[in-house]
């Protein structure tokens, strides 16, 4: 059987496998943004702090 090099199956094969990839991108993208917030947490822990408390004060602020 002979190879058909990157261009394989249907075009919604093709869709599908794109689309995949680029969920597989985003989660890592998210998963390394989590990680740089809790190291940065950790290295500025006032400034947290008070990004904490500003959140919840525009949470408790907004209006439904």
């Amino acid at each position: 059987m002979p190879e058909r090099g990157p261009e394989r199956g249907t075009p919604r094969e093709r869709e599908l496998e794109r689309e995949a990839e680029r969920r597989r991108r985003r989660a890592q993208f998210l998963r390394d943004l989590a990680e740089a917030r809790q190291l940065r947490d950790r290295v500025q822990p006032r400034r947290a702090k008070t990004a904490r408390l500003r959140h919840a004060m525009r949470m408790r602020t907004f209006r439904w």
